[in-house]
């Protein structure tokens, strides 16, 4: 696992992309509204973040590992947040 031009590429990335979608899992947390929250959306979600974090595993990419499995525990809670806030 080493950090060439590449790794500090994605690093840059999942940076921005993690620290992006955050605020998303913040409000939604705060209000509990998740009214605009689609649960196929998220569900499709998850299952993506998921993928990309094997997918980071087999190319042994630390900057896809740390950045989904962010991403992977923040979707999960907005998950979590749909199903238990839906019908209040």
């Amino acid at each position: 696992m080493g950090f060439d031009n590449n790794e500090i590429i994605g690093f840059a990335a999942a940076l921005l992309t993690t620290i992006a979608f955050l605020p998303q899992v913040y409000k939604t947390w705060k209000t509990k509204d998740v009214s605009s929250l689609s649960l196929p959306m998220l569900v499709l979600f998850f299952i993506g973040i998921v993928l990309w974090l094997v997918y980071g595993f087999l190319k042994h990419s630390p900057s896809m590992i740390s950045a989904n499995s962010i991403t992977v525990v923040s979707a999960i809670l907005l998950l979590y947040f749909k199903i238990v806030y839906q019908n209040k």
